[in-house]
């Protein structure tokens, strides 16, 4: 298996983020992945708990986003947070097909079992043994908004070994419907689920996020372990989840105290 060091030359990604190629046998493919280390982290010999995110283009760099970026390491590095961020860059016209673990009729996809068998099989492993990461699986959180919170909540409950907490931001789950047939069926969770929609989104999204909760109150063993938050006026965009990052990182950051 081959990598490849880049160093990160992107005009609005600070200092804390570099990126490196690594080969994706699932996907066929190579992958991008941009890595943030906490600000202190070459000062101190501390393990980190991380955070994967999807659309890593978003994520830190201002240039080379869709409409705008998440500002992710401004806001880690405000915050002090002592947590590392791997952002895996999506397949561009691939993106649906990675995203998405059932096929849509009119949109195909359908692949995210491969796409998430790469980032448990393949990329954690390398993470782990590169940096200073807890590997457990109450110290790794999975995130990421629209397609990305559909397989960010998909690989809690498919992956509950390697994910023990999810951000999901404005999720598709109206791709298809076996996700809530997946939810009925999965055993109780212990993971830790932060969800945030807008409500001026599509005029189902309130409706199937609240559908999706109502299910999954069923499946965890303490209310606690879910966060639910409507956005008054909240749209579908970078705006969105980039406002709403810091509250979900320091919802997450709770959770981790408590364990």
């Amino acid at each position: 298996m081959g990598f490849q060091n880049i160093e990160a030359q992107e005009s609005t990604a600070s200092k804390q983020v570099s990126s490196f190629i690594i080969e994706a046998p699932q996907l066929m493919t190579s992958k991008k992945i941009w890595i943030y280390l906490p600000q202190n982290y070459t000062e101190t010999k501390k393990k980190y708990p991380v955070i994967y995110m999807h659309d890593a283009q978003n994520l830190f760099d201002k240039s080379t986003s869709f409409s705008g970026e998440w500002n992710i390491d401004e806001t880690l590095d405000s915050l002090h947070a002592e947590t590392i961020v791997v952002g895996i860059e999506h397949g561009n016209d691939k993106r649906i097909e990675e995203l998405t673990p059932y096929k849509n009729e009119k949109h195909g996809g359908g692949n995210a079992d491969n796409y998430l068998d790469f980032t448990v099989s393949t990329l954690k492993p390398y993470i782990d043994k590169k940096y200073r990461t807890i590997k457990k699986p109450e110290s790794t959180t999975i995130a990421g908004s629209s397609l990305g919170g559909l397989v960010s909540y998909y690989a809690v409950l498919k992956h509950p070994d390697f994910f023990g907490n999810a951000i999901v931001f404005s999720p598709s789950f109206w791709f298809s419907n076996d996700i809530y047939s997946l939810t009925e069926k999965s055993p109780k969770t212990n993971a830790k689920m932060y969800f945030l929609c807008g409500d001026s989104e599509d005029d189902s999204m309130v409706y199937d996020l609240s559908k999706m909760t109502d299910l999954l109150k069923l499946k965890v063993n303490s209310p606690s372990q879910i966060e639910i938050q409507v956005i008054e006026g909240g749209q579908h965009n970078e705006k969105l989840w980039r406002e709403a990052f810091p509250k979900a990182y320091l919802w997450l950051l709770k959770q981790y105290k408590h364990e």
